[in-house]
Order: structure tokens, then C-alpha cells, then sequence
């Protein structure tokens, strides 16, 4: 079967490679629909610090079940449309026995610490597949990068007394900015780009700050009426981002990073102290996240044509990740259906 892969950074090429066969308690499933991740693009660009070349990259995908194993849930058919988890835990380490698989010592992402989706077939752990009767493939490969922004809102524990900042308003800052909508906060959304701040506002933005051409600090001042958002979330994953969620957010306000880099980061340290934040990571998704955003899709809460900006056939992924790497702005997200 044909699989894309990303050689070194800048670097792409096609492969032939063996097909999976699925072992006792996994399904095979074709894979469908793909997502362009912002991981696969900063293991484009050689940014990502986890990764080693050659990498077979994707993980937002969604497939029709082809064959199912011995142990496989009933509710798992041959046919069926789904999502599913693309992260491996180990199930034994502290983390895991305290429910947080996501922050397993030993966690393994598809398509970063093995092989990724980009192909068209994959095994998975028929625990891990989330068939629907509803959604539809596109939709089925918007689970996954919703589910992360369910995950960092859930780590914010926002309420409804919240005023929230979101950096960046890609599809994790989106699918952030609808997580805290649902819980009643006041959200501010900040990027650099007017078609994504539009799109943030129809998704319940009250104020947009395009941060490229106005003040950050002094039009935040301004809608908070001096006080600074009581939490800020970052997924954007660039230094001087980083930074400033924790410069802006109001004294004793949560911080949650989504985004990282490779980049070393810098900030007063008496700047946490003095407002005593609470900084939280938030590391991709637990089943409650991912089930909460098919959710979300099936209420038809979310604008999926706007959200997506481009879908392309399968032999061109690597024109469709090198225009996003020279355009990033130009793009929310990028699909690549299967014929």
C-alpha cells in the first residue's frame, strides 16, 4: 500500500510498504479522510522535538471498519464510519493508574513516535474506535483536533464568570473558543489574521485582537476594564506567545499551554509569583474529550465548511503541506480525501 512520508525536514516522498494485519482485539480500518495537524507541519519544517526521520505523519483521520477481531466491542460492525484515539498508553505507569493516560510516561502518538496514518490502512485497539451512524468522514477527521481543545478547556476549568483569551484561532483555538462558549465564559480572541477572527467571533468570540497591527497589552487592558482575562489558553506554540498569555492574564488566573516549541522561552518569573498563576500544560486527549466533541459535531454546533478550508486527493499531500508551509495565515485546515 502507498504511504507518505516526510524524509528529513522539507524533504517528502512516496513509499510502498506492507499492509497491517490486525491482531486479536484490533480493527483494520481503510482510512478515508485526513487532517493536515500542526504537528505534521512542524515535522515538515524540523521543529517538532519529538519526531525522527523518516516519519510517516498523521493522526486526524477518519476510516471505515474493515475487518474486526476476536474481542472487539459488539457496537464495532464492518462498514461503519469512525474516529479513533491515536495515542498509545502504557496503562501501568503513576499517570495511568490515576486515570490520566494522556500523560503517560511512556506515551506514543501516531504519527510521531510511530508510524502515522497517511497511508491507507490502519490497526487499531478496537477500545480506542469511535463508530457513528451520523457524522460524516470530514467530520469524523475534525474529532481528534476538536478533542484537544475540549482537553485544555477542561483543564482551565472555566466557568461561566470566566473571561478567557485564546491565542491563535486555528482549529484548537477554535474548537477552544466553542469548548468555553458551552460553559457561558466571555471569550477574547487573539490572532493575526482577520478571516480566522472573523470566523472566531461568528463562534462566540465577544472581542477579537488582531495582535499584528494593534497594542496586545492595552486593547486587552481595554475590554477587561483593567483587570486582564482570568484565563488565558495558548495554541499558537511560538515564544513571544507564550509569554504573553502569562503577561496578560489577570492576578490568580490560569494559564494552559497547548502549544509548544522548540524554541527556548523567557519570561519574569516574578511576574507568576506576584500574580501566584496557575501554569497547566494540556497533552492531546482522554476518551471524555473525544466523546465530547462527537458530540459537539453532532449538534451541529460547528461552521465544518468554514473550518476547512481545502480538501485535496491523496497523491497531493505533499503540495498541500508545502503551500501551507509558504502560507500558513492562508489556511485553517487543510483535508485529503481518499479516492
Amino acid at each position: 500500500m502507498k504511504a507518505f512520508y516526510i524524509c528529513e525536514p522539507g524533504v517528502t516522498e512516496w513509499r510502498t510498504i506492507d499492509p497491517p494485519e490486525p491482531a486479536p482485539g484490533e480493527v483494520l480500518l481503510r482510512v478515508r479522510t485526513m487532517g493536515l495537524c500542526g504537528t505534521d507541519l512542524a515535522i515538515y519544517r524540523g521543529l517538532n522535538p519529538l519526531v525522527n526521520y523518516p516519519c510517516l505523519p498523521g493522526h486526524e483521520l477518519s476510516a471505515t471498519v474493515e475487518r474486526v477481531t476476536e474481542g472487539v466491542p459488539d457496537s464495532i460492525q464492518v462498514g461503519n464510519r469512525v474516529a479513533f484515539l491515536p495515542y498509545f498508553s502504557c496503562g501501568e505507569c503513576p499517570p495511568c493508574r490515576l486515570g490520566r493516560t494522556n500523560c503517560c510516561l511512556d506515551l506514543e502518538v501516531m504519527g510521531v513516535h510511530r508510524p502515522g496514518g497517511f497511508t491507507e490502512y490502519v490497526c487499531i485497539s478496537g477500545d480506542q474506535v469511535y463508530p457513528s451512524q451520523t457524522l460524516s468522514l470530514r467530520e469524523l477527521a475534525l474529532v481528534e483536533p476538536l478533542s484537544i481543545g475540549m482537553h485544555a478547556v477542561s483543564r482551565a476549568e472555566i466557568f461561566s464568570s470566566d473571561t478567557v483569551a485564546v491565542f491563535g484561532c486555528g482549529m484548537i483555538g477554535q474548537s477552544i473558543i466553542v469548548g468555553a462558549r458551552n460553559r457561558n465564559a466571555t471569550i477574547l480572541a487573539i490572532d493575526v489574521d482577520d478571516r480566522k477572527l472573523q470566523q472566531a467571533r461568528g463562534l462566540g468570540a465577544v472581542h477579537c485582537i488582531n495582535s499584528a497591527r494593534e497594542n496586545l497589552h492595552l486593547r486587552v487592558q481595554e475590554v477587561t476594564e483593567g483587570m486582564g482575562p482570568t484565563v488565558a489558553i495558548e495554541a499558537v506554540g511560538l515564544p513571544e506567545t507564550l509569554r504573553a498569555a502569562v503577561n496578560e492574564v489577570a492576578a490568580a488566573g490560569r494559564v494552559v499551554y497547548v502549544g509548544f516549541t522548540k524554541l527556548p522561552v523567557e519570561y519574569d518569573t516574578k511576574v507568576m509569583i506576584l500574580k501566584e498563576l496557575d501554569i497547566l500544560g494540556s497533552r492531546t486527549a482522554v476518551d471524555a474529550d473525544f466523546r465530547a466533541s462527537m458530540d459537539l459535531l453532532e449538534r451541529r454546533e460547528l461552521p465544518v465548511d468554514e473550518m476547512i478550508t481545502e480538501t485535496v486527493p491523496f497523491q497531493e499531500i505533499g503540495e498541500a503541506l508545502r503551500r501551507w508551509d509558504e502560507n500558513q495565515g492562508d489556511f485553517t485546515k487543510i483535508q485529503i480525501a481518499m479516492g
